[in-house]
């Protein structure tokens, strides 16, 4: 949704409503909002939308060294415009703000290591193409041609060096082009997914460079409004499927409590067909919590996953608890995002995947603008 789907609206506009000078702000009025009737064309959409306030890249994925070993990891490219340097002459002017965050879950072992960087974009230390499909801060960068990616991020003794080819054509979330968030005109994001990214190449891990391969997925999402006041956070979820089907889920939180009935879905079928799922159609239950020992945050650590119309009954469970970022040093957000795995039914057939799951607002209701 990353944001929300996926971390969607975690990062990027942070800086617009935090400790960012307000001098900089950007107000939504500015920026184009995510309206019903939006047609998506490629590989133009996986390029940057500057009339946009906020937008994200964000890939996971699940991969498998030559020893057996197996690796979850993440790397996600905000980008933040700012309203008041659109109009600037200066060749130092920043259009916009760039995060990322890099992170690696290494399975066998359960140790989890996550990076962050933040750059203006002046000058050209980072940046996303509006012509081309290619987004960078600093060295981490993605670049490609949408159906064929190379992905690369690093930090001392952890990095990856991926190739992604994707076996799917993209996949449209919501109606009419827009993925609705909450009540009201505009909040809302464009939102698409490759849902199943042929992965190889290098993942350093404390040092040491290994061959890998496996799944990843990638989010793209647009917009430039807000979570409402009534929304405290949200929690997302990717699954790959053994059998080659693929699912997105989110809920929104209210501060009660309950869904948001903007939560949404999509199936993905083996040919790329979609079925989209609104609130009604699906139920998630959790099973389990854990307590992280720095932010006290209670975040739900186990899950019963439903879709009645699809004959969906699934246990998703995380790799291991610890896989929690605070990326004060960017975004300001504390947030879980982690690898899990899912085992069940799907049409009275045994069923499993692996996948990834973002959920955000459990150490403190999520209250940044998007």
């Amino acid at each position: 949704m990353k944001p929300p789907t996926r971390l969607a609206y975690v990062g990027l506009a942070v800086l617009v409503s935090g400790w960012w000078p307000s001098a900089l702000q950007a107000a939504a009025g500015e920026f184009r909002l995510a309206l019903p009737g939006y047609v998506f064309a490629f590989p133009r959409d996986h390029y940057a939308h500057e009339d946009f306030r906020t937008e994200w890249w964000y890939y996971t994925g699940h991969l498998r060294a030559k020893n057996g070993d197996g690796y979850g990891y993440q790397v996600t490219f905000f980008r933040s415009g700012l309203a008041e340097a659109r109009t600037s002459p200066s060749r130092w002017a920043a259009r916009n703000l760039y995060l990322a965050h890099f992170a690696v879950s290494d399975l066998p072992r359960k140790e989890f290591r996550y990076f962050e960087r933040l750059n203006r974009a002046a000058m050209g230390r980072a940046g996303a193409g509006e012509r081309e499909f290619r987004v960078w801060v600093g060295d981490w960068e993605v670049a490609g041609d949408g159906t064929r990616q190379r992905l690369r991020a690093a930090d001392g003794e952890w990095a990856v060096d991926l190739n992604l080819l994707s076996l799917k054509p993209p996949v449209i979330h919501g109606a009419s082009g827009v993925s609705q968030k909450g009540a009201g005109r505009g909040r809302a994001s464009h939102y698409y997914s490759l849902t199943r990214l042929k992965t190889d190449g290098t993942l350093r891990v404390r040092g040491k460079t290994r061959e890998v391969s496996g799944l990843s997925w990638m989010d793209h999402e647009f917009g430039s409004t807000e979570l409402g006041p009534d929304q405290v956070g949200w929690d997302w979820f990717s699954l790959q499927f053994d059998d080659g089907t693929d699912l997105m889920l989110y809920i929104i939180r209210k501060a009660d409590g309950r869904p948001d009935p903007h939560s949404a879905g999509t199936w993905v079928g083996r040919d790329g067909g979609v079925v989209r799922l609104e609130q009604r159609d699906f139920a998630i239950e959790v099973l389990d919590r854990w307590t992280s020992p720095r932010s006290k945050g209670a975040y739900p650590a186990k899950w019963r996953l439903a879709v009645p119309s699809l004959g969906l009954d699934l246990t998703v469970t995380p790799a291991f608890p610890d896989q929690e970022l605070d990326t004060a040093r960017s975004t300001q957000v504390i947030y879980w995002e982690g690898a899990v795995r899912a085992e069940g039914r799907v049409s009275d057939r045994p069923a499993r995947a692996h996948g990834y799951v973002e959920m955000t607002g459990y150490a403190a209701p999520f209250r940044k603008r998007l």
